[in-house]
C-alpha cells in the first residue's frame, strides 16, 4: 500500500490551526489580566500623589532620569548632575523635576518622588 503525500501536509496544516487557535486564545486572557492592570494602575497612580510611596532616590532616578543625565549623573541628553547641589537650591531641584525646564518635560515624577530626589541631589555638591 502507497503512502499518500498530502497525509503529512495535512497533519502539519491541522497542528498550525490549532496553535494559532490556542495562541489566540492566550492572548484574550492576556488582554483581559492588562485591562485589569491598567484599572488597578491608575488607582496606584492615585495612591502615589497622594505621598504613600517615598521610594530609594537612587531607583526613583534609574528608572525616571537616568536615561537622559546617564546613570553615573554625568550628563547626556540631559545637564550633567555630579555637583547640582552646588549651583540649585533643593526648592529649585524639586521645582525643575517637577515643572521640567528648557527640553526635561513636566511630570516625571510624583511630588513625592521629586521631594525623595531633590534632597538626594542636593546633597551632590
Amino acid at each position: 500500500m502507497k503512502n499518500n503525500a498530502a497525509v503529512p501536509y495535512a497533519i502539519i496544516a491541522i497542528l498550525g490551526i490549532l496553535t494559532v487557535i490556542v495562541i489566540s486564545f492566550i492572548g484574550l486572557n492576556q488582554r483581559e489580566d492588562i485591562q485589569q492592570a491598567e484599572e488597578g494602575g491608575g488607582e496606584q497612580t492615585e495612591e502615589s500623589q497622594e505621598g504613600e510611596t517615598t521610594g530609594n532616590p537612587e531607583e526613583i532616578f534609574s528608572s525616571n532620569c537616568a536615561s537622559c543625565h546617564g546613570a553615573d549623573l554625568s550628563g547626556g541628553v540631559g545637564p550633567d548632575l555630579t555637583q547640582v547641589g552646588s549651583d540649585l537650591s533643593k526648592e529649585d531641584i524639586q521645582n525643575i523635576i517637577i515643572n521640567g525646564q528648557g527640553s526635561m518635560p513636566p511630570g516625571l515624577a510624583t511630588d513625592a518622588e521629586a521631594e525623595v530626589l531633590a534632597s538626594w541631589l542636593s546633597e551632590k555638591q
